[in-house]
Formats: structure tokens, C-alpha cells, sequence
């Protein structure tokens, strides 16, 4: 038997749109990781970049459970001695509500090249609105 592989012009995107509103961060992270590496699909491949665009709205309105608000850090470092900084949940959510979402999703990908592929095709925004119409993304119902 020989394996079957498909091959780009055989992969078929769809736009997907989720709204966030009153989700939690970490379940909705996790169905979009599966939509964005193609899982939720019968010829899914491994290796290769079979899934689909999903755009999230309402990114600001999301929810988490327990005190992660105030306990969870975000840690960057700026390259300098002594240079890292740290960001609780609750100040990301009040400035960057996006980066969220995009730093959920990118640790439930593999670490690899393929991974930063595939978040270019995450698109996320903090309101309802979106400039992705034209696309006619399909609502997914997020449980």
C-alpha cells in the first residue's frame, strides 16, 4: 500500500470566524489550534499545512477561570542584563487583548517552522469587527 499525501492544489481553505465573547481563553485556544493545522479534517498530514483561516472577534470579551487575572505572568526580555519584564493577564487584556489569544494558540503548536506558517493565518481583533468579509468566513459554535 502506498501512503497518501496531498498535495497543495488537493487543500481546501475556508475562512472560519469565532466570537470570543465569554469563552474561556484556554478551550477556545485549543479548538483553534485543531482548525488552524487542519486536525478537524480527513487527509490531515503532520507535516504539512492543510488547515483553515480562522479570524476570532471580540477578542477583548474572553474569560478565564480561577485567579488567573491577577496570578498568570507574561514574561519577555528586552536582550539587556537584567532586562525582564513581566505582564500580568489583566494589564495584557487592557492593552492588547489580541496578543492573548495569539500567545494561547502559539503554545498549543508544534515548535517548529511550520507553527509561525501557520499563525500567519490567524487573524484576531479586540471589537466585532473584522475587514474579512469579502471572504465569507463560516461561524464555527465553540463549546
Amino acid at each position: 500500500m502506498k501512503t497518501w499525501t496531498p498535495k497543495p492544489a488537493d487543500i481546501k481553505r475556508d475562512w472560519i470566524v469565532v466570537d470570543a465573547e465569554g469563552l474561556i481563553l484556554g478551550r477556545l485556544a485549543t479548538q483553534i489550534a485543531n482548525h488552524l493545522r487542519g486536525k478537524h479534517k480527513p487527509e490531515f498530514t503532520p507535516h504539512a499545512d492543510n488547515g483553515d483561516f480562522v479570524v476570532i472577534v471580540n477578542a477583548s470579551k474572553i474569560r478565564v477561570t480561577g485567579n488567573k487575572l491577577e496570578d498568570k505572568k507574561y514574561y519577555r526580555h528586552t536582550g539587556y542584563f537584567g532586562g525582564i519584564k513581566e505582564t500580568s493577564l489583566k494589564d495584557l487584556l487592557a492593552k492588547k487583548p489580541e496578543k492573548v489569544i495569539e500567545l494561547a494558540v502559539r503554545g498549543m503548536l508544534p515548535k517548529n517552522r511550520l507553527s509561525r506558517h501557520l499563525l500567519t493565518k490567524l487573524k484576531v481583533y479586540p471589537g466585532p469587527e473584522h475587514p474579512h468579509a469579502a471572504q465569507n468566513p463560516k461561524p464555527l459554535a465553540v463549546k
